[in-house]
């Protein structure tokens, strides 16, 4: 197989960097940057083969040498320990987040985390309960909840109400859960959220998730201040712009909000 273009003038190793650093996202480039690495690959292996070690040796080739992986769960992650450093709370009332996040968080903050399946208590750390959260209400002013100063809620409100996770269909449970956290955050409390967002008109895709956009975002957050926010695209990997999001259809980015009641 023969390159053309500027290619043909570089040594391969130049030309396996330059694929590296520039081209790796390229999906039609994949063969050919596995097809470099596994050449380097059969090498070292067979260096390996020919040290002496108390190890069987097998051949199972993987190749993780570029960037580290990143998407949007770090960015909301990042954005999450941002406001938290600032916000200094004592506890956390946490609304079906990513649960290794909340195992970390567990280990400095006193976190409740709801969820409306049931868990396996995997920390001593752990407060588990597990409830539909258009009945936070139920708990109001109890020792679980009358203490909270954060409400955390990571990509879940455009879940709730579909099904997808076993609780009963209600297409306005998004709704209901911000009537529920204005009910149960004390004043001065925060809300911090991240949700699925896109420019134009919102829509549901039945039954994996709904897709907001900016003024249903605000309308949910009216009775609250807000602090900070930030939008990511998923194209980009990266924080962006709200011009920059996404108005494609069945497509969404993320929405990440710090709310002040």
């Amino acid at each position: 197989m023969q390159y053309k273009g500027k290619f043909v003038k570089q040594p391969f190793n130049k030309l396996n960097k330059y694929i590296q650093q520039h081209l790796l996202h390229n999906y039609y480039l994949r063969p050919m940057i596995n097809h470099v690495s596994q050449k380097k690959f059969k090498k070292q292996y067979k260096k390996v083969l020919n040290v002496q070690s108390n190890y069987k040796v097998h051949k199972m080739f993987r190749n993780e040498s570029n960037k580290h992986p990143s998407n949007y769960k770090s960015f909301e992650c990042g954005f999450v320990t941002d406001c938290l450093k600032k916000i200094k709370p004592k506890t956390i009332l946490d609304i079906g987040s990513y649960r290794n996040y909340l195992l970390g968080l567990s280990a400095y903050y006193n976190v409740i985390s709801v969820d409306v399946r049931p868990k396996v208590k995997v920390s001593v750390n752990e407060n588990i309960v597990v409830k539909n959260v258009k009945n936070l209400d139920l708990f109001e002013n109890t020792k679980l909840f009358e203490k909270s100063d954060v409400i955390l809620s990571l990509s879940s409100i455009e879940h709730f109400g579909l099904g997808r996770y076993g609780d009963e269909i209600d297409l306005d449970a998004d709704k209901k859960a911000f009537e529920q956290f204005k009910k149960v955050l004390k004043p001065g409390g925060y809300l911090i959220f991240t949700t699925t967002i896109k420019k134009g008109e919102p829509e549901v895709c039945f039954n994996a998730h709904r897709i907001y956009n900016i003024n249903i975002i605000h309308n949910f957050c009216r009775s609250f201040k807000c602090i900070d926010e930030k939008f990511y695209s998923k194209s980009k990997n990266q924080f962006c712009e709200f011009e920059d999001i996404t108005s494609k259809e069945k497509t969404w980015d993320v929405y990440m909000g710090c709310w002040v009641k």
